[in-house]
């Protein structure tokens, strides 16, 4: 998953350039590359004014190439007056049988939203005071008014945010942590840490500590983005799913149902992909799942034949497998109250470098069997029982 060499190059120029420290207000253009390790996902680039900010994005996900245009107004005390939203192809064209823009008044006690199709443009009105509209992700930029606002006298950590579509508002917001470092709160897909200058300037996105693992850092604008859109390629999947299973006589069977993220030049254990302490998903998106026809030991744990989910925490003393008794959620959804128990994961280094997380099953004859993950330079090993009968 590459951009071409026109992308690359574009990108690699962007990422050279030095934030310029003496730029006024009038003119503030300012653009994101946001990495996935070594690949770029997707670019922002916004030029902000005292009354406007303008700005779009392009980003490759998934099967496709998707592009974001936006518009602010802003009142002369700093607020949000209105916004357009345009979600468009690679080419600049709206998604068939989609709107082809989002608008939204805001008003000191209302905010109105007019969906743009060919054919109709329904509207919404919401009792609202002082909003601004929900942003998808890899759209930051506009987070400058906000971190503006809370540094006025007008200060304010959260604003009611209106989303391009259905009818529940919700608040939107930043939480200073520390320094120059806040965190985006409320309905946000992540809860990323963005830093800012004292002159509310955008210096840099990082979401390492969320299951959004992309970092970004500001450089100048003036970047070609229907160019860099034409030239980029979709990223396809970026976490294959997979099962692997091994059988233990007549009628015993073990799967397990995992994603499998990639190294991408990030750190691994005890870093960036699994930072020390935490529960991790073993695995990418949704929760990693483990299914059995017959009764398992693990240790001192013992399972009942069913479905569980499987967690990984990495601590200083050791490596832990968690078994949980929740299915069929999200990896981030992880309830330590229904845990079922958790065994000790003996790490060795590998014997040589794995690019890509792998969970493996061996069955050691009918009663007993394997469980192996690696990724980057390490190898877990854990060893189970499995009784005879169901």
């Amino acid at each position: 998953m590459r951009t071409s060499p026109v992308a690359l190059a574009l990108v690699a120029a962007v990422a050279s350039l030095v934030v310029p420290t003496t730029a006024p207000l009038a003119a503030q253009a300012a653009s994101l590359v946001y990495m996935l390790g070594k690949d770029t996902v997707a670019i922002e680039q916004w030029t902000r004014t005292a009354t406007t900010l303008d700005g779009e994005m392009v980003q490759r996900n998934g099967a496709v190439v998707a592009r974001m245009r936006y518009r602010f107004t802003l009142g002369r005390d700093g607020r949000f007056t209105t916004a357009s939203l345009a979600r468009l192809q690679a080419d600049g064209t709206p998604f068939p049988g989609a709107a082809s823009e989002t608008r939204f008044t805001f008003g000191a006690d209302s905010a109105v939203r007019e969906t743009i199709f060919g054919d109709s443009t329904p509207r919404r009105a919401f009792a609202l005071r002082n909003a601004m509209a929900n942003l998808p992700t890899f759209v930051y930029g506009p987070f400058e008014v906000l971190a503006a606002l809370r540094r006025r006298a007008i200060a304010v950590d959260s604003v009611a945010g209106v989303g391009a579509g259905g009818a529940a508002p919700a608040f939107v917001g930043l939480r200073a942590i520390g320094g120059d470092t806040s965190r985006l709160v409320g309905a946000v897909p992540y809860q990323m840490l963005l830093r800012f200058d004292a002159r509310d300037r955008l210096l840099s996105v990082d979401g390492s500590f969320t299951t959004n693992k992309l970092r970004a850092t500001r450089g100048t604008g003036g970047l070609d983005i229907a160019r860099i859109a034409q030239a980029m390629r979709p990223t396809g999947v970026l976490s294959a799913r997979e099962t692997v299973r091994a059988a233990f006589g007549q009628g015993g069977l073990v799967l397990v149902d995992y994603g499998r993220p990639q190294v991408r030049e990030r750190t691994v254990w005890g870093g960036t992909l699994v930072p020390t302490d935490s529960v991790w998903r073993f695995g990418a998106n949704d929760a990693t799942h483990l299914f059995t026809t017959r009764t398992l030991t693990l240790g001192s744990v013992t399972l009942a034949p069913g479905t569980y989910t499987l967690w990984l925490q990495q601590t200083r003393s050791g490596t832990f497998l968690i078994v949980n008794r929740q299915t069929g959620q999200w990896g981030t959804a992880y309830d330590a109250a229904q845990d079922v128990g958790r065994v000790e994961v003996q790490m060795t280094a590998t014997p040589t470098f794995v690019e890509e997380f792998t969970i493996t099953l061996r069955a050691l004859g009918a009663a007993r069997g394997v469980l192996d993950l690696s990724w980057a330079d390490r190898t877990g090993t854990m060893s189970f029982g499995v009784s005879i009968a169901r």
